[in-house]
């Protein structure tokens, strides 16, 4: 997801450009592969570099915490992050970078890449304990059966010392 933005960087503070998001976002993490997102952001031309707002959403597989299947989590969320350029666009000379714009710089051929905004954005937009549904009844602790499929067989004596009725 990288944007040349070398022309907004040349106009005036606080103009504008729409750009359109469909593209595949890569996560390090074991529980996430790949998440494909679409939307639209807007980038606003301001002192420091390019600020980015918008609305992207997309779905991913994730693990149910209760019964361990996967399931299709739809994910939504707002993204606004100030991207700093580290050369002047005119001059070619570098600019120096605070030490809150060391995350989201735009590299040296004025490209600005979304893709680990996106990454960090969704990662805090899941939920800590993904559920398949609000009443998924997750496994049996006795003998690790789906009880979404329906009730296993174990017999009910030997689930309540569990505290499992």
């Amino acid at each position: 997801m990288q944007i040349n933005v070398a022309q907004l960087l040349k106009q005036p503070i606080g103009s504008s450009h729409s750009y359109k998001i469909d593209s595949v976002v890569s996560f390090a993490e074991k529980e996430i592969v790949q998440y494909y997102v679409q939307g639209e952001v807007e980038l606003i031309r301001i002192d420091r570099g390019i600020l980015v707002k918008g609305t992207v959403g997309g779905k991913l597989s994730l693990t149910c915490s209760r019964c361990l299947t996967l399931f299709d989590y739809p994910l939504t969320f707002e993204i606004k992050e100030e991207f700093f350029s580290s050369l002047d666009v005119t001059s070619g000379t570098s600019l120096p970078l605070t030490e809150d714009s060391a995350n989201f710089i735009i590299d040296e051929h004025h490209l600005l890449d979304l893709s680990e905004a996106v990454r960090q954005y969704a990662l805090l937009a899941i939920p800590m304990k993904p559920l398949c549904s609000p009443n998924c009844a997750g496994l049996c602790p006795e003998c690790g059966a789906n009880l979404n499929q329906g009730a296993c067989q174990c017999t009910p004596g030997s689930r309540s010392h569990l505290g499992v009725s």
